[in-house]
């Protein structure tokens, strides 16, 4: 990355708005590269994962599910927040089974995102998951989830035509996309 002047702002006061179970709002007071003051308002997250889980035939497992602040449903692939001292391939593996039945013999990192670099420290690590074997799902009491399997095809139709809008979820499908197609032209 080109190195230019210096734009690190810095901190001269720090508020926390609010602390919930999973997230602090925090207000802070920064000097700008210019000196002058600023406010900045942002959310601390521990993090996540999403996982790209493609079974033998070519298919992917996603989600349906309810999500209140939008007050809808959204189809996504399987994902969940980083629990404190948890490796990110441990999380994956985890939300994989709890949420979906299915575990993984082979896991490839496919790097990671910032979906909110505005107003949250979130990253979310990018896996892709294959060699998947179905059992039981061990979902939290407060999950209700359907899961389905669909052509990969129809995933990137449906993240092009807007039936698919969950910023994860489309990171992943089009790094994935790019991640297989590299893998089939190099065989």
């Amino acid at each position: 990355m080109k190195k230019g002047i210096d734009l690190t702002e810095h901190c001269v006061r720090s508020t926390t708005v609010v602390e919930g179970r999973m997230l602090t709002v925090k207000r802070d007071e920064v000097r700008l590269p210019n000196g002058n003051l600023s406010q900045r308002e942002y959310v601390l997250h521990p993090g996540a994962v999403v996982i790209v889980p493609m079974l033998a035939n070519g298919n992917i497992v996603l989600e349906r599910q309810f999500r209140y602040p939008l007050q809808q449903e959204f189809i996504e692939l399987p994902a969940g927040k980083i629990d404190q001292g948890e490796e990110t391939l441990m999380t994956g593996q985890r939300e994989l089974l709890e949420e979906t039945g299915y575990s993984a013999s082979h896991w490839v990192s496919l790097g990671s995102q910032h979906p909110c670099i505005g107003y949250s420290n979130e990253v979310i690590h990018m896996y892709l998951a294959t060699g998947l074997t179905a059992g039981e799902h061990n979902r939290d009491a407060d999950e209700a989830l359907d899961v389905f399997d669909m052509p990969f095809e129809a995933c990137m139709q449906m993240a092009q035509s807007g039936e698919i809008t969950d910023g994860k979820t489309l990171v992943a499908l089009f790094v994935a996309q790019q991640y297989l197609s590299k893998q089939y032209l190099s065989k």
